[in-house]
């Protein structure tokens, strides 16, 4: 094809056979402890013979056990990590693609911990969360948690990964520090825009400085809150900004906090609720931008690519139905992808069992019958 879709891009110095970017995805396929299983190689299987440009595997936890945030999560808090993914790399490089690790702090939204006698890292103390056992982080569980981070993408490089991607999106510990309605501190962490993103801006600057100038640092990023009181997408962008001058080589545009990430989940279809965020971000920074959720047709993506509206196209869903999807495209069956985004993907894995397609396991129950 010679779609620009289809056409090579680079992160940094990391060269990209093609614009399309596998969004990360919890598949809880991991061990109780954060190791990847025989279930996890499966499942990187098919999409690292489906000829995705870039693959970033589901978010992995930096520090143990507070920043766990659900069943079967990865992690990378210790060199124990580091073996079982090699061979899903080399897999993955063996197929010409690409791939990154997703790391993550929970925060208060470390679920995992429901119900465990343990206080949850808070970015600040709310009535909100009274239901749970928590506390305002001191300025040292801060450092400590940005060392965690600054360690992790170190293993990540170690395991032979190509990249790694911050998770500042969806309510987790980066993006809760960027929400003026999780952080009402008054300290250096918090109290104005500048403050909210000095956490993240100091992850990407204290990686850049440890990993060298060459190792690609990603982030997905929730530009803007859906949700009265929180952060504006002015503010959203300017973070952006900073990270970039920090060291930052690409943003994955998705939610923040509040109903834009309800919706996704929800599986809300018609239209790319990021688009024009994407858009706004790619006029303000020079590294590429992708833009993820509701892209299900070829001509979808190629217009996004074509109006320069975003870089990259990110998907998850549609690869979980159909890890080759693209290769299906790409021989000339360009019909829209299988996926028809009812969500019940997500469910499935919260079960702990394998991450698969709801309306695929309908089907073949209805074909028992």
């Amino acid at each position: 094809m010679t779609s620009k879709l289809f056409m090579p891009v680079k992160i940094g110095k990391m060269e990209i056979n093609n614009r399309i970017m596998r969004s990360a995805t919890w598949d809880a396929e991991a061990d109780s402890t954060g190791l990847v299983t025989k279930s996890s190689a499966a499942l990187y299987h098919g999409l690292n013979t489906g000829g995705i440009g870039l693959i970033v595997t589901g978010f992995a936890f930096v520090s143990y056990p507070l920043g766990q945030a659900g069943i079967g999560q990865y992690g990378i808090y210790s060199e124990e990590m580091i073996p079982g993914w090699k061979p899903i790399i080399k897999e993955a490089h063996d197929h010409g693609s690409k791939i990154a690790m997703q790391i993550v702090h929970g925060g208060i939204n470390s679920g995992y911990l429901s119900g465990k006698d343990l206080s949850l890292c808070a970015v600040s103390s709310l009535p909100k969360f009274s239901s749970k056992l928590h506390h305002e982080m001191t300025n040292d569980e801060i450092e400590g948690i940005i060392n965690d981070f600054v360690a992790a993408g170190v293993r990540v490089r170690e395991a032979g990964f190509d990249a790694v991607q911050l998770h500042g999106a969806h309510g987790y510990l980066i993006s809760q520090f960027a929400s003026p309605i999780y952080n009402q501190r008054t300290d250096k962490w918090g109290g104005n825009p500048e403050n909210r993103r000095r956490f993240v801006v100091e992850i990407v600057k204290r990686l850049r400085k440890t990993l060298g100038p060459d190792f690609p640092i990603l982030i997905k990023f929730g530009v803007q809150d859906d949700k009265e009181e929180g952060m504006p997408l002015s503010d959203g962008i300017e973070t952006c900004r900073q990270m970039v001058k920090a060291g930052l080589n690409s943003i994955e545009i998705s939610a923040g906090v509040g109903s834009a990430i309800q919706r996704l989940r929800a599986g809300e279809t018609g239209k790319i609720v990021f688009r024009e965020r994407a858009a706004a971000v790619k006029k303000a920074v020079n590294v590429p931008v992708a833009v993820v959720n509701g892209i299900r047709t070829l001509e979808t993506a190629e217009d996004i690519i074509d109006s320069g509206d975003a870089d990259m196209i990110s998907m998850s869903r549609p690869f979980i139905r159909e890890p080759h999807l693209l290769l299906r495209w790409q021989n000339g069956d360009t019909s829209p992808a299988k996926c028809i985004s009812c969500g019940k993907c997500m469910p499935i894995a919260i079960k702990q069992e394998s991450l698969e397609c709801g309306e695929e396991k309908r089907i073949r129950e209805e074909a028992k019958k």
